[in-house]
């Protein structure tokens, strides 16, 4: 089956932080469920080819068909992240989707979310979607602390900003979320980010030291790697699990 394919035309754009733009998108046509972890794949020209960008949708207006992405941006590096701090209104990109699979279930007890800037988005999305009664913790982590931004999140969950600083993409992040206090009850999880840190690390943590099923678990993967392009990324992602799957000599 092909891949639904639409034009997002550009409305304006937002500087949100010295690392990361918003950009807002009219999206006629764009099918958006209800997983506020929605995403599509930009579709960028390349050398005669077509490169694929993957972004979160930071927002969904249905009454209006707009859309707003939010793109991280380190100067020019990259493609995406410099094509959105240039976008004017009336550019147009053409996108694959959108996909997306979690949402917070309201029968769980607590929830835990964490991720690095990538995973901003999705995490803002979702603790806007929560009831207020919902409860949890929630870490971000960011190169420092003009890169924090605004979330509007539920009173009981508790939302902690992480400064990278000079330290590898990941580090941070993995040791805040195993030095929290784990709570009672039944937790859904949702981590995402630096794929080294989440898919190695708290993914283990996760799942084989705190025992969370996979019902509950199942939203904890990369989104990038560290020193790979995203084709790069998808390929040592294909191989981390077919080494995951293969039998262990006992």
């Amino acid at each position: 089956m092909a891949r639904p394919r639409t034009t997002l035309t550009v409305l304006r754009t937002e500087r949100l932080s010295p690392h990361m733009v918003r950009v807002h998108f009219l999206a006629s046509g764009l099918a958006v469920g209800a997983s506020t972890d929605s995403y599509v794949k930009l579709i960028f020209p390349s050398d005669g080819a077509e490169v694929l960008r993957t972004y979160t949708l930071r927002s969904v207006d249905r009454s209006s068909d707009q859309v707003a992405i939010d793109f991280v941006y380190h100067g020019d590096e990259g493609i995406a992240g410099p094509w959105a701090a240039q976008a004017a209104p009336g550019a147009t990109i053409d996108v694959y989707g959108p996909g997306g699979a979690y949402a917070p279930r309201a029968e769980a007890d607590w929830h835990l979310l964490a991720g690095d800037d990538s995973a901003l988005p999705a995490i803002a999305a979702a603790l806007e979607s929560m009831p207020a009664t919902a409860a949890g913790i929630a870490f971000v982590e960011v190169t420092g602390p003009e890169d924090e931004l605004p979330v509007t999140k539920p009173d009981g969950v508790e939302l902690t900003w992480l400064h990278r600083g000079d330290r590898a993409p990941g580090e941070a992040l993995a040791e805040a979320v195993r030095a929290a206090v784990w709570r009672e009850g039944q937790v859904q999880v949702f981590i995402h980010g630096e794929a080294h840190a989440v898919m190695h690390d708290l993914r283990r943590y996760i799942r084989r030291e705190r025992e969370v099923p996979a019902e509950w678990a199942a939203s904890i993967s990369g989104y990038w790697r560290r020193g790979r392009t995203e084709e790069g990324f998808r390929e040592w992602k294909a191989d981390l699990a077919t080494r995951e799957s293969a039998p262990t000599s006992s």
